[in-house]
């Protein structure tokens, strides 16, 4: 048994209903986002195929990550993508004692402050790793001013024991207008990303869909 959701259910949204889960519209929009990155191994390739679709993403960082590779950040921001915090080493909140993990997430915006697009970018994003977060952190997350961004349909291009093709089928099966999809941009994903954005990116492209980033 997988331990966790491709389709987040609606239970979850209505408790949880101070986090973002998707962005309803009754336009054709799907929204991309990539977490862990910036990564040489696969970020660049990500960019480079969502600008052949003129398609915008979100990429939720992690702040070490954006340090050791602020060229490939700085292509995400040239490219007016929108950034989120994904704290600087990728915590599990339910494990974290609160003080810490804020204080990481602070340690993390440092980093993706030093050359965020301001003009292109109004609102701060923040997406929990592992959506593992508990209610005093989210409490005092959103006191800082941020969005909890957390998502509609999960790829599971992270889960090594998931074909790619299932990895695509969780995608195309659960996915609608205003729906929030989870990739990632890691070297643990690498593989299947590169099977499965593609295809996504035609077949929306063909149903008449654009593809945003969430600001």
């Amino acid at each position: 048994m997988k331990s966790y959701f491709i389709k987040t259910p609606s239970l979850a949204k209505f408790f949880l209903r101070n986090w973002v889960w998707s962005m309803p519209s009754n336009e054709k929009i799907i929204y991309l986002t990539f977490d862990d990155g910036p990564t040489p191994e696969i970020t660049n390739w990500t960019l480079n195929l969502l600008q052949e679709y003129n398609a915008k993403a979100t990429f939720f960082c992690l702040g070490k990550n954006v340090e050791e590779h602020p060229s490939i950040y700085q292509k995400i921001i040239d490219q007016n993508h929108i950034v989120g915090n994904h704290t600087n080493n990728h915590l599990n909140g339910f494990i974290t004692e609160t003080s810490k993990y804020l204080k990481n997430i602070d340690f993390s915006e440092n980093n993706l402050n030093a050359n965020r697009n301001f003009d292109n970018q109004t609102t701060k994003l923040f997406r929990p790793p592992y959506g593992k977060l508990n209610f005093s952190q989210s409490r005092k997350i959103r006191k800082k001013g941020y969005k909890i961004i957390m998502w509609d349909v999960l790829s599971a291009d992270f889960d090594p024991d998931i074909s790619s093709q299932q990895c695509l089928e969780n995608v195309i099966g659960n996915a609608k207008n205003g729906s929030i999809i989870v990739f990632h941009d890691s070297v643990k994903a690498q593989e299947k990303l590169q099977f499965v954005l593609p295809k996504i990116l035609g077949y929306y492209s063909e149903k008449g869909y654009s593809f945003k980033a969430i600001n």
